[in-house]
């Protein structure tokens, strides 16, 4: 008749006994998710907004008619000059 009187948890045992479980589950789905994360390559998400460049820019601005055919061919002619990105 081993442990037959007093080795029973008290009220403070059960309650880190719940503390510690629920800590335990908490690590084991988070190291799911954290798996499945790192082993899921990513699917691209939302798609990357490349600006446009200065040529495209003046293209569009003179297709607006913001500016007449003269400044869009001086402009375009500086920016050919000035080695700005194609």
């Amino acid at each position: 008749m081993m442990y037959w009187n007093d080795h029973d948890l008290s009220g403070w045992g059960y309650a880190g006994m719940g503390v510690g479980m629920l800590i335990f589950w908490a690590l084991v789905i988070g190291g799911i998710v954290l798996a499945i994360r790192f082993a899921v390559p990513d699917r691209g998400g939302a798609p990357r907004y490349e600006s446009p460049s200065p040529q495209e820019l003046l293209a569009q601005r003179f297709a607006r008619g913001e500016i007449d055919e003269a400044e869009y061919t001086s402009r375009l002619t500086a920016l050919r000059a000035s080695g700005a990105r194609q």
